[in-house]
């Protein structure tokens, strides 16, 4: 298999050619290199279709099978393409491209609110973090205000990697408590939001984000409802 996935070469790329290598027995199709980014870290699978032979398959998301590898789940029963086909993957661009835009700004707002996250969830337009906060934030609109001023500052989104003892040795870099980066490769990626003296977040990360804060657009603060005694929901979406 490809050594690195094209979601996370370039999340910018919309269609890509690939190869069958297998199908699942839960009916799932199995491509090299894969387009699809796969269910994981509150981000859900890209959704699609398939091109080969005139014919076409919807593919209605994307999760993570044996080894870490994205696994095509049809939208539908239909014939899939057989192993060795050359077949045409093509995103649903809007939708990824939302997410891209929701994750980038759940990295923001855990820089706005600089408190333990105990869980998240990325939509295609909303998305929200829970914290632990005993108590709720007096003034919602101050966070909002904050992220907007931070996406308006249209830092640069890059990425780097580090060795899994290098994060050991920096276990503050990890801001989930319910949700460790994935092991077993050696190298952890991390990805960074600003650059030099205007950087404003490092955090290990398997996601994909847009390339630049200001691409995310405005920013609308929602709930923020308590999950239990010491747990807080921020919800926020795009405008």
């Amino acid at each position: 298999m490809t050594t690195d996935p094209l979601y996370r070469i370039d999340p910018y790329q919309r269609e890509a050619n690939a190869v069958v290598v297998g199908h699942t027995d839960e009916g799932g199709v199995i491509v090299d290199p894969a387009l699809f980014y796969p269910t994981g870290g509150g981000q859900p699978g890209d959704s699609g279709w398939l091109e080969w032979d005139g014919q076409k398959l919807a593919i209605a998301t994307a999760v993570k099978g044996d080894d870490g590898l994205s696994v095509l789940v049809p939208g539908e029963p239909a014939p899939l393409p057989p192993k060795g086909a050359h077949v045409v993957q093509v995103l649903d661009w809007e939708r990824r491209h939302k997410h891209m835009r929701i994750h980038t700004t759940l990295h923001l707002l855990s820089v706005v609110i600089p408190l333990p996250v105990t869980g998240g969830q990325i939509g295609a337009g909303t998305g929200r973090l829970d914290f632990k906060m005993p108590e709720p934030p007096t003034d919602k609109q101050a966070i909002e205000d904050a992220l907007n001023r931070l996406v308006d500052r249209d830092l640069m989104i890059t990425e780097g990697w580090i060795s899994e003892a290098e994060l050991d040795a920096n276990p503050a870099l990890v801001k989930t408590m319910s949700v460790q980066p994935p092991r077993g490769s050696g190298r952890i990626r991390l990805v960074r939001i600003g650059t030099g003296s205007e950087q404003v977040d490092l955090q290990p990360c398997g996601g994909t984000h847009v390339a630049r804060t200001a691409e995310i657009g405005a920013l609308k603060l929602g709930k923020i409802e308590n999950k239990g005694k010491q747990n807080r929901r921020v919800s926020i979406q795009l405008v």
